[in-house]
């Protein structure tokens, strides 16, 4: 059995981890699309590192774009195998593979307009909307909890990670030679005490661990103060300076997040009385999907929903979806708060809001989550003199904030909790994934503190061997 690491490797984005077994089965952990990697994101994308049609299986932990936006790509390339995922997983990738989809084909029609001019190879998208309604018929849902033998050699279980909704521990036994092999891939890790989703559930001791690691050197402020803090700016910005709040926000998870912090300031009465516009079509339909599993919700949350049906909605609130409307936010002076994708500002309506917005000094940019090194929310999180924008330059007068503590992602304290349910001297190798080089290095010194002996770093394709 080898296990070879063709994305998030010593990076955060493009999950993908390819187990091949002795007797030919090749089981992927997650198929992601590399996000925020400047001109090299196109070539890394279409680099697979393996066959598609070679695939039998895919084990998708969560829907975020990072960790399922290539699954058209490897159907469109001949993979035919299943794909395994619970339910809420499957019905927001519906959405998203289907809004990628089309992204690609607007970004490539304007790439492809200047190429026609300069007599330059037309590009093609990585693939199609039909590609991705292809790639939704190979699902194959499976609730949390619940072994699933998928052949004679593979048993699959989910256990809730409590980083989106949908999202899991994937565990899986494999046997070879009449010996049974655990392994567990973690996904993205969610938080301890979420103010909306359940904690990470414990899973099975595992001979191999694979782990993310994006803020495995950093410990995050408290959850509870970042209501308080979302207030702060509110107050500052919308009120004091008469300006616009602006928040890039990812449709899935972040975006819901926001809005149960705001009906929360409301149930308080404390929430200023203003308009708040979600500027995303894809937000508005991903927020629609999340109501329709509270399964995934925590004990207050559902104890809340038998008093407040509706824990993301509040006075003010607004979704929209015309293009056009979202264009007139932009010649609308009124003090107010946007929240619209991409969470790192690398594309979409938020895009232009900020690029409307930055040369003002009433206005505040707020940043609440990760974001790639090369990504416009990285670059702004620095605080720059002047920004680069759709090929122009713009000077930041605007304030740039930023709220940490709304990360969706395991802290170093909550990785090491999440990992407490494992006896490490059992474990005989942990792979360190989905991180950035300098924190993996940290985290992995410590993971070996807790007493996990053999630690490695994959490199970029990069295969092992497990015995």
């Amino acid at each position: 059995m080898k296990i070879a690491f063709h994305g998030a490797a010593r990076t955060v984005t493009g999950s993908k981890h390819l187990l091949s077994l002795n007797n030919g089965r090749k089981i992927l952990f997650d198929c992601g699309m590399f996000q925020g990697m400047g001109k090299e994101t196109d070539v890394l994308n279409r680099d697979l590192g393996f066959k598609a049609d070679e695939v039998d299986y895919v084990f998708l932990s969560h829907a975020h774009v990072d960790h399922s936006g290539l699954l058209p790509y490897i159907v469109k390339n001949g993979f035919a195998g299943k794909i395994y995922a619970t339910p809420a997983t499957f019905d927001i990738v519906g959405a998203l593979l289907l809004d990628s989809a089309n992204i690609q084909k607007q970004d490539i029609h304007f790439l492809n307009k200047k190429r026609i001019q300069e007599e330059k190879r037309l590009l093609e998208p990585l693939y199609t909307e039909e590609d991705a309604r292809k790639t939704m018929e190979l699902f194959v849902p499976l609730d949390y909890n619940t072994p699933c033998k998928v052949d004679d050699d593979i048993e699959l279980e989910f256990f809730d990670v409590g980083h989106i909704v949908g999202s899991a521990t994937v565990f899986v036994k494999i046997r070879e030679n009449g010996k049974f092999t655990g392994i567990a891939f973690s996904g993205d890790v969610g938080r301890y005490g979420d103010p909306i989703l359940r904690s990470p559930r414990e899973f099975p001791q595992v001979d191999y661990m694979i782990i993310e690691s994006t803020y495995g050197n950093k410990v995050h402020d408290s959850i509870e103060t970042y209501a308080v803090r979302l207030k702060k700016n509110i107050l500052e910005t919308c009120i004091q300076k008469q300006g616009k709040l602006i928040i890039p926000a990812f449709s899935v998870g972040r975006t819901q997040e926001l809005l149960y912090a705001l009906n929360q300031l409301e149930v308080a009465g404390e929430l200023p009385d203003l308009d708040y516009y979600v500027d995303s079509p894809l937000s508005t339909t991903i927020t629609g999907i999340v109501k329709r599993h509270p399964e995934c919700f925590n004990k207050d949350v559902q104890k809340l929903m038998k008093t407040d049906s509706d824990p993301f909605d509040f006075k003010g609130l607004k979704f929209i979806t015309d293009k056009r409307k979202s264009q007139e936010l932009n010649n609308n002076y009124k003090p107010c708060v946007i929240i619209s994708a991409s969470g790192m500002a690398e594309a979409g309506r938020i895009k232009h809001h900020i690029a409307n917005g930055i040369d003002n000094w009433r206005n505040t940019i707020l940043i609440i989550g990760y974001c790639e090194p090369q990504s416009l929310g990285a670059r702004l999180k620095q605080h720059p003199e002047e920004v680069g924008i759709f090929g122009e330059r713009h000077t930041v007068k605007a304030d740039i904030q930023t709220i940490e503590s709304m990360s969706a992602h395991a802290d170093y304290n909550d990785l090491c909790q999440y990992l407490s349910c494992q006896a490490p001297r059992e474990v005989r190798r942990v792979f360190v994934v989905h991180g950035e080089a300098e924190v993996q290095a940290e985290f992995t010194s410590r993971l070996k503190k807790k007493g996990f002996q053999d630690v490695i770093i994959p490199k970029v394709h990069e295969e092992f061997g497990l015995s």
